[in-house]
């Protein structure tokens, strides 16, 4: 790498990023002399006053309230300066990598950054993302080193840089998806970008903006001393201000120093990284389907998959199947992967997944009773099986709440549990029921008794159904059962109920760094937002449809990688169910789901098993 030096920003992009570093800086140099200005002006009047040029009573009352206004000034200087210095800037939360436990990605990291001739990351991280970057944990707040200053990079310099270097996090699907190449290709340009990192005039800068962000977020906190808030009103709004007036001079650094990274970063496996990068594009995909599609239903019931990583390499493997993404997958898929660069590859990708549930969903961050990890080969009897009776369950609760009868009028003689009929009678519109239902087996029966109707819903805090333009086109009962039954949803979570408990396991290995966590409550990234009233009422309606499936007509609960839990009949995936829901709950037309059942064998009348 000849021409470049030891700093490691020269390129297309340096130059401006460290004259933007320079802007930066300067920010700070103004605020320090409008600080100093009252002072000075004390100085001048003392002097003036102590040679007898400057005398009298106004140039005394003068002396006295300018230097009460020094004073007061400094002093507030000097505690804004002690905020920004000692407040905790954010750090995101990650699983670290001790180099024992990963030689291999450790060296591979260190020969890239030799071969870039840039310091190479102090330590290595793993994050629940599909993303990779540098982070700098260097702050006197954090415990770590300050970054030298010095612009050299050999010998003990080197060494005692390479301590304060940032931390290099890696997205854990990258580790189990891509192969050995593909992740060095996609980690050069950002180890590049360590070599910033050693700039006297970028790194002051980075932590001057850090500082201030960090002061605006301790500034936020509320306090409830009135003189306590009043302070840190006053601490935000001049924290505020700086960043203002160099937020702009910040972001054109930071994309300096990224074009600079990215021109180092081009004589490093330029072809295979093209690669490399359509495989980021399919590792996100799938990512995003396994977490949303897969995941959330297991930590709704308080598990969570041990194994997501290696869930999403399935996942992946799956939708290469199906759409027939990439020629040549299976030889691709002979190739290293970089999960083998770990000497416990297991124990990490448990870590990683129990840290994606905190991120994402909330939880506790250790095992527990009701907070318990589930293999994927447990999946389906645990968790589907599991949703299913739990929501089907809460769906007769309300029912019951509602005061609707227990027998439907289809149902079999003497029978008094919890049936399909029932909520298919209940959902039926008046102009549905005076047609008559069809019987399973085809022959017309007498019209059948209206279900009592619903008492009015106590007050609550959640909107009124008609309030709720989600409910808009459904009927005025399923807007009802709807609105009760995310009503009892909330009243459920408020209460932090759960379904039953899971054994315990054994203690396992390690979690995420608990001082790396963030102190905002949990999640931090929701994947999704709160389910509709439609939705709610969909998901109930398919859950019971599903166990009346499994007990009547001997289907079982499945995995699908992509589309998550899956109603398996046959052994055979069970399509189009939920269109026909919809359809029952928008219009109160039970006909395309009754068909349906009728096709598949599975029978309204029969009582279910529920949790």
């Amino acid at each position: 790498m000849t021409g470049m030096s030891a700093t490691g920003v020269e390129g297309r992009g340096a130059p401006g990023a460290r004259a933007r570093a320079l802007a930066v800086l300067r920010v700070r140099s103004r605020a320090l002399a409008v600080a100093l200005l009252p002072a000075a002006a004390a100085v001048i009047l003392l002097a003036g006053g102590s040679t007898g040029h400057l005398v009298g009573a106004p140039w005394d009352i003068a002396r006295w309230a300018v230097s009460a206004c020094a004073l007061l000034v400094l002093l507030a200087t000097a505690g804004v300066a002690l905020v920004v210095a000692r407040a905790r800037p954010a750090v995101t939360p990650t699983v670290t990598i001790a180099e024992e436990s990963a030689p291999d990605l450790y060296r591979m990291v260190r020969d890239l950054a030799d071969r870039l001739d840039v310091p190479a990351p102090s330590a290595i991280a793993l994050t629940p993302d599909c993303d990779s970057w540098l982070e700098d944990r260097t702050h006197p707040a954090h415990g770590g080193p300050a970054p030298d200053d010095r612009g050299e990079v050999s010998g003990a310099d080197r060494q005692r840089r390479s301590a304060a270097a940032p931390v290099l996090v890696i997205g854990s699907p990258f580790l189990w998806w891509m192969r050995v190449g593909e992740l060095r290709a996609v980690l050069a340009p950002v180890v590049a970008g360590t070599g910033p990192s050693a700039h006297p005039d970028i790194a002051a800068a980075r932590r001057f903006v850090r500082g201030l962000d960090a002061a605006v977020a301790a500034a936020s906190v509320r306090r409830r001393s009135p003189l306590s808030r009043a302070v840190c009103a006053a601490v935000g709004w001049v924290a505020r201000l700086l960043l203002r007036n160099c937020r702009e001079h910040a972001a054109e650094m930071e994309r300096g120093v990224a074009a600079a990274a990215a021109e180092r970063a081009q004589a490093v496996d330029y072809g295979l990284r093209i690669v490399a990068q359509e495989q980021v594009g399919l590792a996100y995909a799938g990512w995003d389907r396994l977490l949303t599609r897969v995941a959330l239903p297991a930590w709704r019931m308080g598990r969570w998959p041990s194994k997501l990583d290696a869930g999403v390499v399935a996942a992946l493997t799956e939708l290469s199947r199906r759409d027939r993404l990439a020629e040549g997958f299976a030889s691709r898929l002979g190739e290293r992967p970089a999960c083998d660069l770990l000497e416990e590859p297991g124990a990490m990708d448990e870590a990683a997944s129990l840290l994606a549930a905190r991120l994402f969903h909330g939880g506790p961050p250790e095992y527990g009773a009701d907070w318990a990890p589930v293999d994927w080969q447990e999946y389906p009897e645990e968790v589907v099986d599991r949703t299913w009776r739990t929501e089907a369950a809460r769906l007769h609760r309300v029912l019951d709440s509602l005061g609707v009868r227990r027998t439907p009028s289809d149902a079999e003689p003497g029978t008094d549990g919890p049936t399909l009929a029932r909520v298919l009678d209940h959902l039926t519109t008046h102009a549905q029921n005076a047609q008559g239902p069809q019987h399973p087996q085809g022959s017309k029966r007498p019209p059948s008794p209206q279900p009592v109707q619903s008492p009015p819903s106590p007050p609550s805090p959640h909107p009124h159904p008609e309030d709720d333009d989600d409910l808009a086109g459904t009927t005025p009962r399923g807007a009802a059962l709807a609105a009760r039954l995310a009503a009892e949803l909330a009243r459920e979570e408020a209460d932090g109920a759960r379904p039953a408990p899971a054994q315990a396991p054994p203690a396992g290995p390690p979690g995420p760094d608990p001082a790396l966590w963030d102190d905002r409550p949990l999640p931090l990234f929701p994947l999704q937002p709160p389910r509709t009233g439609r939705e709610i009422l969909t998901d109930h309606i398919t859950a019971m449809v599903c166990c009346a499936a499994m007990d009547t007509a001997g289907a079982a609960p499945g995995l699908d990688w992509l589309d998550g839990p899956s109603l398996l009949v046959n052994g055979e995936r069970a399509a189009d169910l939920t269109p026909r829901v919809l359809t029952l709950v928008e219009t109160g037309d039970p006909a395309p789901l009754r068909a349906w059942l009728t096709e598949l064998g599975i029978r309204p009348e029969k009582p279910v098993r529920l949790v």
